[in-house]
């Protein structure tokens, strides 16, 4: 974080100062939530959760270096003291953002959001540094722990924004309004919270409302709900896709033998080719977001194109590809589900199996409403039709669910199984596992189906498994 004395955050988050001796004394290292991450200069917020309150553990961040605490009630040590924490983090973060010369760059959307993130991040590290989420930072608290570690030298900033009602994006624009908005597509995740996708869609929406006229909003011209958020801006509009309008656009989209998305990018400026390092056909039109954005921000279409081949992923437990030594390929994509990521998943899983076995073990897609026995039913049918060789359903109802919709889409649902939980799934990999096949790792993070591919290679010694 920029420096900041103890006064000027007081008075930036409206609390009271509490066992500070010297209000002069500077906060310059980074905003942490747990005194573990603490590094000297730090502040520490103590935020009260379910199974640990913040408070209790202040007067340890303070011995490990923490110039203060942000608190809701006094500690013994140096801190400001605010009625809500939340609200005090997001005002810390807006005074900080407004200080910065940096362009602020938003993305939301149903599914890509941490990959295109990734992809904008190390395009945008090409023209200076930038700074972008860990994982998916995305909500009230973890967006202003993102723009928190913006320094002075910080170029671009990089915000992720999710959203479970209608008006959270319209808060978390306000603490950092961007001046780049960029929204993915409009589908089936949170419907359950939302109640139809015309409500997601006015959520999402909030993103491009909150631009100014001279910003940007870089709009899926694939998506008709997208496309027509270009009324509700008035900024700029930026298309992309493979819509022949869209102003940044691929053409000759195709796999490659082991299932990598390559295509021809075109951008008002020039044209270049693209092979990913990234699996599956959905990769496309996250890199074309990724490359819109950076377009507009100075990158040629040779630059563009040259990143967006390069560009490996970031983040944990996304399409991350690991092979053991008897050849066995897993795809370890467990961080999160909804219908559209896990139709693309299945997809990419077959383009990577071409002539090998290959195995689909899938679980829970939370907070789908009265969608859920439907979706995941056409999730289990889309495996079968896809001619994944095996499908492993993990957990419990909604599981049954995915095994029911292969069984009752043909024969092939014999090849299909239902297993109570992570541990019953890797018994039965276990048995049958054989020397050349893929296997397919999903379901939402409430799930923990990551544990899989972990046990399923932890008898691999180090430097034996080669990751991709």
């Amino acid at each position: 974080m920029i420096a900041l004395s103890l006064a000027e955050i007081a008075e930036i988050v409206g609390g009271q100062t509490h066992d500070i001796p010297d209000p002069a004394v500077t906060v310059s290292g980074p905003v942490v939530i747990d005194s573990r991450k603490v590094t000297p200069g730090s502040l520490f917020v103590a935020f009260a959760g379910e199974r640990a309150d913040g408070h209790d553990y202040a007067g340890r961040a303070v011995e490990a270096g923490a110039a203060l605490v942000l608190a809701t009630r006094p500690v013994g040590v140096p801190a400001i003291v605010v009625d809500d924490v939340v609200a005090a983090l997001g005002a810390l973060s807006r005074a900080v953002v407004r200080r910065l010369g940096a362009t602020v760059v938003a993305l939301t959307g149903s599914a890509g959001k941490t990959s295109t993130k990734d992809l904008i991040a190390q395009l945008l590290e090409r023209k200076g540094p930038t700074v972008y989420p860990e994982g998916n930072l995305n909500n009230e608290i973890g967006l202003p722990l993102t723009a928190l570690r913006a320094t002075d030298e910080t170029r671009h900033l990089v915000l992720e924004m999710g959203a479970r009602y209608i008006g959270d994006i319209r808060y978390l624009t306000g603490l950092v309004p961007p001046r780049i908005g960029l929204v993915l597509n409009v589908g089936s995740a949170h419907i359950g919270e939302f109640g139809g996708k015309e409500q997601i869609a006015q959520a999402k929406g909030e993103m491009v409302e909150s631009l100014p006229e001279d910003g940007v909003a870089v709009l899926n011209a694939d998506d008709p709900l997208v496309r027509a958020m270009s009324s509700r801006t008035k900024a700029r509009v930026v298309l992309f896709g493979e819509a022949a309008d869209a102003d940044v656009r691929g053409e000759d989209v195709r796999l490659t033998d082991d299932g990598r998305p390559a295509f021809r990018l075109h951008t008002p400026t020039g044209c270049s080719d693209v092979t990913m390092r990234l699996y599956g056909e959905h990769h496309v039109s996250n890199a074309l977001a990724a490359a819109a954005v950076a377009h507009e921000l100075g990158l040629s279409a040779d630059e563009i194109a040259e990143a967006l081949s390069e560009a490996g992923t970031l983040s944990r437990w996304r399409m991350e590809v690991t092979e053991r030594p008897d050849g066995v390929t897993f795809v370890n994509d467990a961080y999160n589900a909804n219908p559209e990521s896990m139709k693309a998943a299945l997809r990419a899983l077959v383009a990577m199996g071409k002539g090998r076995r290959t195995w689909a073990v899938l679980g829970l897609m939370a907070e789908l409403g009265d969608a859920s026995l439907a979706e995941h039913d056409a999730v289990g049918r889309l495996a079968v039709r896809l001619n994944v060789s095996k499908l492993v359903a993990v957990g419990g109802r909604e599981a049954s669910w995915l095994q029911l919709g292969a069984y009752n889409e043909g024969s092939w649902g014999e090849e299909s199984v239902h297993v109570s939980d992570a541990q019953a799934a890797v018994d039965l990999l276990r048995r049958e596992l054989r020397p050349g096949d893929v296997v397919l790792v999903k379901a939402s993070r409430s799930v923990g189906l990551e544990q899989v591919v972990t046990a399923l290679l932890e008898n691999a010694t180090e430097g034996e498994v080669a990751g991709r």
